[in-house]
């Protein structure tokens, strides 16, 4: 990206900054910070300049634009996903190594989201806007990993397919419950008057006042756990060729 100054030669803007010369890596790995520390309000290429000591031109040859610093963020994630796999992790429990597997990515994924809450949301907004082919390389060998373990189930195209879609709304889903803002008032020892129970009425919202306090309460990767099993346990039980209920 060139800059002009009167009538002389195009400067490039130098990407050495406080910490030395940038990478992609070093350029992400700022970027997730600046989220984690701010939200996603806060990102753009003059202020994560800011951060980094550079000019915002130098780091349009990492990222092209805000979109590509977004979908940078994703991959990140999955980076440090893949990480988190490579490191091991705990403990998924007896049976076939396929489903202790799609445990671990699942578990991985948990505890990086978790991580990076701000970020989490782009795990869905960017994916809506990117096609599968153009997604970073992290996200498309997740993509591979997870097809190929339940693969090894024994499932065919058409259940692979479905089987995938599920574990991947499970997935993400899940993480977003455990995300969502429920507290209205953190301060209020009262359990009632810190969940705001009192802005709902009882004569509309009776179920969700009573049962409010329960949902309140994260699952945790307990939870997490429990629902994938429930879901591959169905996928498992259908025979090939026939499509799982």
């Amino acid at each position: 990206m060139a800059n002009h100054t009167g009538g002389g030669p195009a400067r490039r803007a130098s990407d050495r900054g406080r910490y030395g010369r940038l990478s992609r890596e070093r350029v992400l790995a700022a970027a997730l910070e600046l989220v984690d520390r701010e939200g996603l309000s806060a990102l753009s290429m003059r202020r994560l300049g800011a951060e980094l000591g550079v000019e915002a031109m130098a780091l349009y040859r990492y990222a092209e634009g805000k979109d590509a610093l977004l979908d940078g963020l994703v991959e990140a994630l999955y980076l440090e996903l893949e990480e988190r796999l490579a490191a091991g992790g705990a403990d998924a429990g007896g049976g076939p190594a396929w489903r202790c597997g799609l445990h671990h990515v699942a578990r991985a994924a948990y505890d990086a989201c978790l991580a990076h809450p701000q970020a989490v949301p782009l795990l869905t907004t960017r994916m809506l806007a990117v096609p599968l082919a153009r997604r970073p390389p992290a996200v498309l060998r997740d993509h591979e990993r997870v097809l190929a373990l339940l693969e090894e189930a024994g499932l065919d195209d058409a259940r692979l397919a479905a089987a995938f879609e599920a574990f991947t709304a499970w997935l993400l889903g899940y993480i977003s419950a455990e995300l969502r803002p429920m507290v209205d008032n953190p301060e209020e020892p009262d359990p009632a008057f810190r969940l705001g129970l009192h802005r709902m009425s009882p004569q509309e919202l009776p179920v969700l006042r009573r049962t409010a306090p329960a949902l309140a309460r994260p699952g945790g990767p307990d939870g997490l756990a429990a629902g994938l099993d429930a879901l591959l346990d169905r996928f498992a039980a259908v025979p090939a060729g026939t499509r799982a209920p």
